[in-house]
C-alpha cells in the first residue's frame, strides 16, 4: 500500500500519516475480492452507544495489515468516544475480537489502555463478536452545561505547567491571572488542593460575591468526581487517590456552597470556540503539556465522549516515538504537545541541557523562533505537517465544521507556521474536506479556557 505523504518534514521524515495509511488500506479493500464490511460498536451501561463502519480484507490476504487497521481504529474510538464494551460485527469479526481481547488485557500490549478504561468505567474492558442484528442502536448523550454568563462567576483552568483563573461579572472579565505550578509528579494531594484554592480565592477577592464556579482540567470527570487525570499522575497509591483525590472537586463545591462544575479541558476548549465563533460541529485541540481535546456536536451540545486525543494513534510507522506513559507508539502526545517539542528539538540540532524541563524547552524554542533561527522553524514545520494529516484523520471520526487550535505550543510566530503547514496539507492531500482552522488571539489563548469554564454551571433559582 502506498501511504507516502506528499509533504515531509526535514527533521522527522519517517511519518506514516494514519489518514493516508487508512485511505490506502480501504482502497485496497475496494479492489480486492472477498473484502467485507465491519461494524465496530462501543456500548456503555447507561444505554448510550456509538457505531463505526469500516471495511476489512478477507482473512489470510494480509492479516497483519487488517489487524493494524482494526486495532488502531478501535484504539482511536476508545480514546475519542469511550466505553467499557466493544462489539465487532462482520465475517471477520471473531478472530479480530479474540486478538483485541488478548492485547487489551492486563498482561497484553495495551495493558495501559485496559487499566485506564477499567478505572474510568469501573469494570473490565470487554470485546465480543456479534451478529449484525445484535448490535445496539446508536444512542448519544448530551451534557446540559455551558453558555451561562449571568452573575458573578469564577472560571479556572488547570494545566500541567500553569493554572489560570478568571473572575467574571455578567460575562465581562474583571480579573484574570496565571500561576506556574508543577502538579504532574507531586505525590501529596494537598499540593493540588492548596493550589486550586489559592486560584479560586484570588479570583473571588475581585468579586462582590461568588454565584458559580466552573473549571477545566485534563482528565475524565463524572459528576465532578475524578475518574482518571494526568494532573494527579504522581499520586500512585490507590488508597490516597480514593480518599483525597477522587472527591476533591465535590468537596470544593461543598465548601464554596455555589453551583460548581468541572469538565475535561478539551470540552471547555470546544465550548469556548462554539460560543465565540457561533458555530457548531467544533473540535477544540489544545497543544500544551499534553493534547487536550473536546467536541461540540452539530446541534451545539457537549457530549459524553472522552476525546482524550493525546493517546490516539496518528502515525503508523513501526518505529514511531513511544509515549512515556502508555508505552504505545505514534500517539498524538508525541507530536502536538510540549513532549512533542522536546522530541523534535534534538532532531533539529537544538541542544538544550538535559535538566531543562519541557515548559522551559518550549520557551527556548519560542525565543529562537522570534530571533529567526531556521532550526526553530523546522520544529514548528514538523508539528504543522503532522497536524495537517492528523486533522484529516480526526475528520474520519468526528463531524467537523471547525477546528479551534489553542495551547502554549501554538503561541507566537511558531503557531502561524503550524497553521500554515496544516492548511497546506489539507489543501493538497484532502481537498474534499471543508474545515475552518481557527486560532484565537493571544489573550484568548491564555485565558479563554477559564472564561468558558466559568459558563458551565447554571445558577440556582
Amino acid at each position: 500500500m502506498d501511504a507516502s505523504p506528499r509533504h515531509r518534514s526535514d527533521i522527522d521524515p519517517g511519518l506514516v500519516p494514519a489518514a493516508l495509511w487508512t485511505r490506502a488500506y480501504l482502497r485496497r479493500c475496494d479492489h480486492t475480492i472477498g473484502s467485507t464490511d465491519l461494524t465496530i460498536a462501543l456500548r456503555r451501561d447507561d444505554g448510550t452507544a456509538s457505531l463505526f463502519k469500516t471495511k476489512v480484507l478477507a482473512r489470510h490476504i494480509d492479516d497483519e495489515a487488517t489487524y493494524l487497521h482494526v486495532e488502531r481504529t478501535v484504539k482511536f474510538l476508545l480514546w475519542s468516544r469511550g466505553a467499557p464494551e466493544v462489539l465487532l460485527s462482520g465475517h471477520e469479526a471473531m478472530p479480530l475480537a479474540d486478538r483485541l481481547r488478548r492485547d487489551y488485557s492486563p498482561s497484553g500490549n495495551r495493558a495501559f489502555d485496559a487499566q485506564f478504561f477499567r478505572q474510568i468505567f469501573e469494570e473490565p474492558l470487554r470485546f465480543d463478536s456479534v451478529e449484525q442484528d445484535a448490535l445496539p442502536p446508536a444512542v448519544s448523550s448530551c451534557l446540559p452545561l455551558g453558555r451561562h454568563l449571568d452573575g458573578c462567576r469564577i472560571g479556572f483552568d488547570l494545566g500541567g505547567s500553569d493554572r489560570k483563573c478568571a473572575a467574571l461579572i455578567d460575562g465581562k472579565v474583571v480579573f484574570s491571572e496565571e500561576v506556574k505550578w508543577d502538579p504532574y509528579f507531586q505525590s501529596d494531594p494537598s499540593y493540588h488542593l492548596n493550589g486550586i484554592r489559592h486560584s479560586l480565592d484570588l479570583a473571588a477577592s475581585h468579586l462582590p460575591r461568588v454565584d458559580a464556579i466552573g473549571g477545566s482540567s485534563a482528565g475524565v470527570y463524572v459528576n465532578n468526581k475524578v475518574r482518571a487525570a494526568s494532573l494527579f499522575r504522581g499520586i500512585t497509591d490507590p488508597a490516597v487517590f480514593d480518599s483525597q483525590v477522587r472527591n476533591m472537586f465535590v468537596d470544593l463545591a461543598r465548601s464554596y456552597r455555589v453551583p460548581f462544575e468541572v469538565l475535561n479541558d478539551g470540552d471547555v476548549t470546544a465550548l469556548a470556540a462554539s460560543m465565540s465563533l457561533r458555530k457548531n460541529a467544533v473540535l477544540g485541540v489544545a497543544m500544551g503539556t499534553s493534547v487536550a481535546a473536546g467536541y461540540v456536536d452539530k446541534a451545539g451540545n457537549l457530549t459524553n465522549w472522552l476525546s482524550e486525543l493525546a493517546f490516539v494513534p496518528v502515525d503508523y510507522r513501526q518505529d514511531g516515538p513511544s509515549d512515556e506513559w502508555s508505552g504505545d507508539r505514534g500517539c498524538a502526545v508525541q507530536y502536538f504537545s510540549q513532549q512533542g517539542v522536546g522530541r523534535l528539538l534534538p532532531l533539529a540540532g537544538i541542544a538544550l541541557p538535559a535538566s531543562m524541563r519541557l515548559p522551559e524547552q518550549l520557551e527556548e524554542l519560542q525565543k529562537l523562533m522570534a530571533a529567526g533561527d531556521p532550526r526553530a522553524h523546522k520544529v514548528y514545520e514538523a508539528i504543522g505537517i503532522a497536524f495537517g494529516y492528523a486533522i484529516a484523520h480526526f475528520a474520519g471520526f468526528y463531524e467537523l465544521n471547525c477546528l479551534l487550535i489553542m495551547g502554549r505550543v501554538t503561541s507566537g510566530n511558531g503557531g502561524s507556521v503550524i497553521i500554515e503547514q496544516a492548511k497546506r496539507i489539507l489543501h493538497d492531500e484532502f481537498p474534499e474536506l471543508r474545515i475552518d482552522l481557527v486560532v484565537p488571539d493571544e489573550k484568548d489563548k491564555r485565558h479563554g479556557q477559564a472564561v468558558a469554564a466559568a459558563s458551565l454551571p447554571a445558577l440556582s433559582r
